[in-house]
């Protein structure tokens, strides 16, 4: 008891450490396909502890090992460095129903970046950080995710029902809270499961999606599956660790990787 209590103290103070920032020079493999040595877990419930497997490493399909998030308690995998100046690459796909309160919603996740400060800052479950958005109809959107600051991103954008839309044309606008909506992101989306706007750029329900996150000083870009979808700059932070959402919805993931701003 006394053994398990050390560790779970010294995992506690590891999280809690500043974390060193890097800027890739080579390659990282963030997920190395057999564990979680690259990450440590934060859920609303259990903190530092998993004890109902949120996060686990499967086979996948075809050999390829996966993480496979069940959504089961909110929280994240959370990288154990910080990031600066990357082109980040995630491959995810939706493999599940909602759970829980989310249950008949647009299914939801996110890759959190520039994430900075205690471990459950915004409302005990996110760090504060800018989240690159994976949601039903609103992949790509930017979401300022508080805690005890408030991240800022400016956008040129257009204003649709009162909502800002990115438009590389636009006019600047400057936010500490909310939402940038991707280009694309239909009006009138509504939060239901199975959710498709008619300019979405997710591939359907089941595929594999590519989600790029390039993080270049204080500009960020999100990537889909190849089209462009949204663009901030000015944010602050401008680095910090990098967090895969667990938000009610089984999600698997796949080469989560940082490249050098060079290559692609």
């Amino acid at each position: 008891m006394r053994t398990l209590a050390l560790f779970c103290l010294a995992l506690t103070l590891t999280a809690q450490s500043p974390a060193p920032v890097i800027a890739p020079k080579a390659k990282i493999s963030l997920f190395n396909g057999r564990n979680f040595d690259n990450f440590y877990t934060w859920l609303v419930d259990n903190k530092y502890q998993d004890p109902k497997h949120v996060f686990t490493v499967q086979p996948g399909e075809n050999g390829q090992a996966v993480i496979k998030v069940s959504g089961a308690e909110w929280g994240g995998l959370t990288t154990q460095n910080a990031y600066r100046d990357y082109h980040l690459i995630v491959e995810w796909r939706w493999a599940g129903p909602n759970l829980g309160t989310r249950a008949g919603h647009a299914r939801d996740s996110g890759i959190l970046v520039h994430g900075i400060g205690d471990d459950g800052a915004h409302q005990g479950i996110w760090l504060e950080s800018i989240e690159s958005q994976i949601i039903e109809g609103g992949a790509g959107d930017f979401i300022l995710v508080d805690g005890k600051g408030r991240p800022t991103m400016t956008a040129n954008v257009r204003e649709v029902g009162g909502q800002p839309y990115w438009d590389e044309k636009g006019e600047p606008k400057t936010m500490n809270r909310g939402r940038f909506n991707w280009y694309g992101r239909d009006p009138k989306w509504t939060d239901t499961q199975d959710y498709r706007g008619p300019k979405d750029v997710e591939k359907p329900l089941g595929e594999w999606n590519l989600q790029e996150v390039i993080v270049d000083g204080d500009t960020i870009t999100n990537i889909v599956n190849g089209v462009i979808v949204n663009k901030g700059y000015k944010s602050t932070p401008t680095a910090g660790k990098i967090q895969l959402q667990s938000e009610g919805a089984e999600i698997w993931f796949r080469r989560v990787e940082l490249l050098p701003l060079t290559k692609r």
